[in-house]
C-alpha cells in the first residue's frame, strides 16, 4: 500500500465544498476590528478569540510597528541561541508580575508552550492526568511525554479522584486542566480540583488560554476569579486570545522555569517569538491591567448575548460571564446547514463538529468581543432566530 493512498480516500471536504458548506480555511482579505471582509462581502464578526477587542487598538499596533522597526521582521534564532531579546525578558517579567507566579517563560506559540512544557516535565514512572475535553496541545504534550497518560471526564471530580486514588502514592503526577473550555465556554471547577491534587500529592497546570484577560477582576483568569491563584502550581497562557498577538507563557515556580528552559524542546529548537508580537503583546498586558472597562463590557454582552439566544429557546450551555457562546444542535449536517444561512446573512460563527467535541454535541462557536457593537449584537441575535425559525437549532437529542 502507498503511503498516500489515505490521502486519496479523504473525500470529505470535497463533497461539503461543492455542496456549498464547507466553514474552514476561508480567507479573509480584511480585519476591520468587530467585522471582517470575506470574499468581498463584509460580515459581522462572532467567532474570533480577540476577546478584548485590542487587535486594531492604536497602541498596540504602535507597538509592534516601534519594534518592527527596532528589530526588523524576525530574531532568526531560537530562545536558547541568538533568539532573545529583551523584550522577550521584560515580557516574562512583566507576566510573572501579573500572574503573581516567581517567574514566566515565553515561546513562540500557545501550541508550543504546552507541547514542550508538559513532554518535557513527565517521565518514565511519572503520570499525566488530563479532562478528556483538554485542548489538542496538551494532549500532544502528554503523548509526546515518556510518562502514563491518564483521562477523566470533563468536569467530574469524583472521576478525577477516581483516577488519583488509582495511582502509586509515591508516583509523581502532573493533572492538567483547561481554565475556561474553547468550545462549551465552561470553567473547570478548580476549587475542587485543587483540593484533589493536594490530598493525592499531584501538580496542577491550568492551560488559561481562553481565560486570562477575560475573567477575574485584574483579568488574570479561572483561576483568579475562583480564588484559588496561590494554590495552582503553572498557569499556562496565549497572546493569541485577549493579548491581540501570537506566542504563549507558562508561569510558576522558578526552579520550573530554569528547568523547562533548558529542557523544553519545543522552545530549544523553535525560533522565537518575533519582536513585533513580542511588543504586541506587552502593550495589550498594559491595557490589559489598566482599562477594567474593557472586561465589564465584555460581561454585560456576553450576558445579553448568552440570554437572548436562551429566549430563543437554544441550548447554550452552562457556561456563566464567559464570551464564548456555544449553541448546541447535535447534528452534523443542520449545523453546516445553520452555518452557511447565518454566513449568507452576514455573520460568522464557527460550526464545530464531531470529532472537535463529543457524539451529539455539534455546535455553532459564538464568541464576542468587548468592542462589539450593541447594533452587531441585535443583528447576530435577529439572524440567528430568523435561522432557528428556518433550520430548526434545537439540540437533537432536546427535540426526538
Amino acid at each position: 500500500m502507498d503511503l498516500f493512498d489515505k490521502c486519496e480516500r479523504f473525500t470529505e471536504h470535497r463533497v461539503a465544498q461543492r455542496a456549498g458548506f464547507y466553514p474552514y480555511f476561508l480567507p479573509i482579505s480584511e480585519n476591520h476590528g468587530t467585522e471582517v471582509t470575506i470574499g468581498g462581502k463584509r460580515l459581522i464578526m462572532a467567532g474570533s478569540n480577540n476577546y478584548l477587542g485590542l487587535t486594531k487598538h492604536p497602541k498596540v499596533m504602535a507597538a509592534a510597528e516601534d519594534a518592527l522597526r527596532r528589530f526588523g521582521t524576525s530574531n532568526n534564532g531560537s530562545r536558547f541561541l541568538n533568539g532573545t531579546l529583551e523584550l522577550h525578558v521584560e515580557l516574562e517579567q512583566r507576566l510573572a508580575k501579573f500572574m503573581r507566579k516567581e517567574a514566566a517563560l515565553v515561546y513562540s506559540t500557545g501550541y508550543l508552550t504546552n507541547l514542550g512544557s508538559i513532554s518535557a516535565l513527565i517521565d518514565k514512572g511519572d503520570t499525566v492526568i488530563l479532562d478528556k475535553d483538554a485542548h489538542a496541545c496538551i494532549v500532544d504534550g502528554a503523548r509526546l511525554s515518556f510518562g502514563d497518560v491518564r483521562r477523566f471526564r470533563h468536569n467530574d471530580v469524583r472521576d478525577l479522584e477516581r483516577v488519583l486514588s488509582g495511582l502509586p502514592q509515591k508516583s509523581a503526577k502532573l493533572v492538567v486542566v483547561d481554565g475556561l473550555y474553547s468550545m462549551e465556554g465552561d470553567i473547570a471547577p478548580l476549587q475542587d480540583i485543587v483540593r484533589l491534587c493536594k490530598e493525592y500529592g499531584a501538580r496542577l497546570l491550568v492551560d488559561d488560554a481562553h481565560g486570562i484577560g477575560v475573567l477575574g477582576a485584574r483579568g488574570a483568569g479561572a483561576s483568579e476569579a475562583l480564588g484559588v491563584e496561590d494554590q495552582v502550581d503553572l498557569v499556562m497562557g496565549t497572546f493569541s486570545k485577549s493579548f491581540a498577538s501570537l506566542g504563549g507563557f507558562i508561569a510558576g515556580p522558578k526552579s520550573v522555569m530554569d528547568y523547562l528552559r533548558h529542557h523544553a524542546r519545543a522552545l530549544i529548537f523553535s525560533a522565537s517569538m518575533i519582536p513585533s508580537s513580542v511588543a504586541a503583546a506587552l502593550a495589550s498586558l498594559e491595557i490589559l491591567e489598566h482599562e477594567t472597562g474593557l472586561r465589564e463590557r465584555l460581561r454585560a454582552i456576553s450576558d445579553k448575548m448568552r440570554n437572548g439566544f436562551r429566549a430563543q429557546g437554544l441550548e447554550v450551555g452552562s457556561g456563566v460571564g464567559t464570551p464564548i457562546i456555544p449553541i448546541f444542535i447535535g447534528d452534523r449536517v443542520k449545523t453546516m446547514v445553520a452555518w452557511r444561512n447565518i454566513y449568507d446573512r452576514g455573520v460568522f460563527v464557527n460550526a464545530i463538529l464531531v470529532p472537535a467535541v463529543q457524539p451529539g454535541r455539534d455546535l455553532l462557536r459564538t464568541s464576542y468581543m468587548a468592542t462589539h457593537q450593541d447594533s452587531q449584537l441585535d443583528t447576530i441575535l435577529r439572524v440567528v432566530a430568523e435561522v432557528h425559525q428556518e433550520v430548526g437549532l434545537e439540540l437533537a437529542s432536546k427535540a426526538s
